[in-house]
């Protein structure tokens, strides 16, 4: 299947009232409204297919973008491509559902995701620490290093109340993520969470909202899934 042949069936999938929800979360035009469960069936028929993803990706169509994440062949890209990709990334659906989850399946995760966490940039940041939420909720606990992850934990609690508002999310997301799916830091995140306390995210105009991530480890302790990992980051 070439370009045009996908934007069709994209095209004819989309939904108006999918299109509605996406553009109250941050999506502007162009896009179809794609329920992404419905994208399944094309891309068994691609499988991977990175030139293609690039293509899809440069269109600057949001679920011709996302869909560009769920055929793209992350081993093969570069730092310079995931820079590319963040740069196109224009609001927190691209930038932590799409770019962060291909670059978790990529050798380099780790050091492309502390660069842009080290950034200042709110998407580019928010991207770095969905990453490792992707990353630790997938990857053997011996892949990562404590020492670093409890820094991070560190960082997290000294700046979260002061971050850019998704950035804000995406860290919440982190404390909640090492203290359920890294077991040698599980204690150290609930410390973590007591500590930082409710946080204060404001979405658009709406009432603002607060995220308590030491509940949402409490939950997931009781229901027993401590330790959980995903088989797949991609779906």
């Amino acid at each position: 299947m070439n370009l045009e042949m996908v934007m069709q069936e994209l095209e004819a999938l989309g939904k108006e009232r999918t299109k509605k929800i996406y553009q109250s979360n941050g999506a502007h035009e162009p896009l179809f409204g794609v329920a992404t469960g419905q994208m399944k069936p094309i891309a068994k028929k691609i499988k991977i297919n990175q030139p293609l993803a690039e293509q899809l990706y440069a269109t600057g169509n949001y679920d011709a973008m996302y869909f560009a994440g769920i055929i793209a062949d992350p081993q093969s890209m570069t730092e310079a491509d995931f820079e590319r990709w963040i740069d196109g990334a224009y609001f927190y659906m691209l930038s932590d559902y799409v770019v962060a989850v291909t670059l978790a399946e990529a050798d380099i995760a780790q050091e492309v995701a502390d660069k842009w966490i080290a950034s200042g940039e709110e998407l580019r940041m928010s991207a770095g620490w969905s990453c490792y939420c992707w990353l630790l909720g997938n990857r053997p606990d011996d892949e990562f290093s404590e020492t670093k992850l409890a820094h991070m934990l560190e960082i997290v609690k000294n700046t979260i109340h002061d971050s850019p508002e998704r950035t804000k999310y995406a860290m919440n997301n982190f404390i909640y993520t090492v203290g359920v799916s890294y077991v040698p830091l599980h204690e150290a995140a609930v410390e973590t969470a007591k500590t930082v306390g409710p946080v204060e995210v404001q979405k658009d105009k709406k009432k603002s909202s607060f995220l308590l991530a030491s509940e949402r480890i409490q939950k997931a302790a009781s229901k027993g899934e401590l330790g959980f990992k995903r088989k797949h980051v991609r779906c």
